[in-house]
């Protein structure tokens, strides 16, 4: 098989999150113009977000495939998604994902792809590709640092590791992501305490990782020491046109500030602010005195209002120095233009990825999940600050004033603006897509050797 002549077919399996579909789907983007044909796989309520973006440069080469997961009591398919989704029916999730396993299987039997490019939450998929002689590769979209983080405690049953100093969850965030099972690991570890281990350990010889090299390549070596598997940093960040849309007057209003006067502030789509920790971000930011644009979003069929959920007058005392945005709006977009100067940021791995990509230095005020070990790494590379909270995980409005100003407008926070603007300039476009070269490679290298075989 030539890669410049032939067209290599791969079925792409993300799991049911945003978060996770959003990268596949820009890879899927990336590898069409390398004679790549990629059939998109997920449930119909995440594949109506993805159907506009399919646009007639991609039509020929993006197919999305509907998997039909049936419906449990308490999870219609509009619940066939982590957007919106109560938490307490995420295992409810998982077990309809997992039902999915036959059509899946029937799936890969009828198109019968060269490759699979799967997820960390499904382990069965790479071994239903086993059976059909399909090389399988598992895409992570989480950072490679806290990847590394948890193979390390998986591995070796230690919280020590070499990175400690600066890779670490501090006291209070014991509980954001429970890792008591891979110290002390009882006789046999429930199935979903493995998947993730599963599924890394199942990928074929290469393991892709949204990342850049640039930023986390000691992490990528010793990730690549534990797995014994080479692991490909994937460099994806989103392009305007991908997140296109109505604005809302944001960018009409960014206009009129002046060049880096303005913080961002987003903390993603599936994180959802209580009622304290949204007013303790209002205040701070009133506090600051630094003009901010505030993109805030609130639980599916939640009924409310930003006069409501806002402490009261609020939104007249900051008067036009703030913007709040309910919903939805163009992260990428709003990260390009030259008034932000700060990104207050819950330090997910995608928002990490574009702010280091377009200049913006960090205010990191991380949740739960890997947001804490995005945030030290954040800090480590010294493209930001943290917020740190209280021995009790409360946030303070002082605290949260006091980073804002000293990131964006005080002489102390020099360092790390200059910092931001000279990483944004190493990961240009033009050696990205070099790396994507080198993904491709490797992927076309994985097909040829089963195909030998």
């Amino acid at each position: 098989m030539d890669s410049k002549q032939s067209t290599i077919t791969v079925i792409m399996f993300p799991w049911l999150a945003h978060g996770h579909i959003s990268p596949f789907f820009e890879l899927a983007k990336k590898l069409s113009s390398r004679n790549f044909k990629t059939y998109l796989c997920s449930t119909p309520v995440n594949l109506t977000s993805i159907k506009p973006k399919i646009t007639p440069k991609f039509s020929s080469s993006i197919q999305l495939i509907e998997l039909r997961v049936d419906p449990l009591p308490n999870l219609p398919p509009e619940f066939h998604t982590t957007k919106g989704l109560p938490l307490h029916l995420m295992p409810l999730l998982k077990q309809a994902f997992d039902s999915a396993q036959p059509q899946f299987s029937q799936l890969l039997q009828t198109l019968k792809p060269d490759l699979l490019i799967y997820d960390s939450l499904q382990p069965w998929a790479p071994l239903i590709a086993s059976s059909y002689n399909i090389p399988a590769v598992d895409f992570i979209t989480s950072s490679v640092t806290m990847t590394a983080y948890m193979q390390h405690h998986y591995i070796y049953r230690v919280s020590e590791w070499e990175f400690i100093d600066t890779i670490y969850f501090r006291d209070y965030e014991d509980k954001v992501v429970d890792r008591s099972h891979l110290l002390n690991p009882p006789p046999s570890l429930p199935k979903d305490k493995t998947r993730c281990f599963e599924c890394l350990d199942r990928s074929d010889d290469i393991v892709l990782i949204k990342s850049f090299k640039q930023v986390e390549g000691k992490y990528i070596n010793y990730l690549s020491k534990l797995l014994g598997k080479k692991v490909v940093p994937v460099p994806l960040v989103q392009d305007c046109a991908a997140n296109g849309g109505e604005d809302l007057g944001i960018i009409e209003w960014l206009d009129k500030k002046e060049k880096s006067s303005t913080v961002f502030v987003s903390f993603g789509t599936e994180y959802y602010l209580s009622e304290s920790e949204m007013e303790e971000i209002a205040l701070g930011l009133e506090l600051s005195g630094v003009n901010f644009l505030w993109v805030l979003r609130f639980p599916m069929g939640e009924n409310t209002s930003l006069e409501k959920a806002l402490p009261k007058g609020f939104l007249e005392r900051v008067g036009d120095r703030g913007m709040v945005v309910q919903g939805w709006a163009s992260q990428v977009k709003i990260l390009q233009h030259p008034s932000i100067g700060g990104f207050v940021s819950h330090c997910g791995w995608s928002s990490v990825m574009e702010g280091m990509r377009f200049g913006k230095p960090f205010i990191a005020i991380p949740m739960h999940l890997d947001q804490p070990i995005n945030a030290r790494l954040v800090e480590e590379v010294g493209v930001g600050m943290e917020v740190v909270k209280d021995k009790n995980r409360k946030l303070d409005r002082k605290r949260v004033a006091e980073v804002i100003k000293k990131v964006v407008v005080e002489s102390d926070g020099e360092g790390v603006r200059k910092k931001a603007r000279e990483l944004s300039e190493v990961l240009g476009m033009e050696e990205g897509e070099q790396d994507i070269d080198v993904v491709v490679e490797e992927l076309v290298k994985l097909v040829l050797k089963k195909k030998i075989c």
